[in-house]
């Protein structure tokens, strides 16, 4: 037999309040998760309904459905409710393909790791 603190019995009860409700779901790993909260337990483990996952690169984004989702409660950084009545895209953004959102991110890595690199070169000029 488990003895619940308060801090349990917080947890529970402002995690209560998202149940049925559309959430945004940020991950340790950076990835945005939206979907429809179904379930929690005492440790934040949570299922999501129609989940997808948002990848933004940019002004661009996508949304990759994932279906029923379980998350690790240890992998939540924060749990937000998105309000309906507004659009949750800003008007700048455009909504592109999968394929066209993971090339965008391919090249987003390649750039990065070219200026790592190139970093590591130039780093002998010691222009410090």
């Amino acid at each position: 037999m488990s003895w619940a603190g308060p801090e349990d019995i917080f947890l529970s009860t402002s995690l209560a309040s998202y149940l049925d409700k559309k959430l945004l779901v940020l991950l340790r790993d950076g990835r945005k998760l939206l979907g429809v909260l179904r379930s929690f337990d005492q440790f934040a483990n949570v299922v999501l309904e129609g989940a997808c996952e948002r990848v933004i690169v940019g002004d661009l984004y996508s949304d990759i459905p994932l279906g029923l989702y379980v998350i690790r409660g240890e992998n939540v950084v924060l749990i937000g409710e998105l309000d309906l009545e507004r659009e949750e895209i800003p008007a700048h953004m455009v909504c592109v393909s999968v394929a066209e959102i993971r090339r965008a991110q391919k090249a987003e890595r390649d750039a990065t790791d070219l200026k790592g690199s190139m970093r590591k070169r130039m780093e002998f000029l010691d222009l410090d």
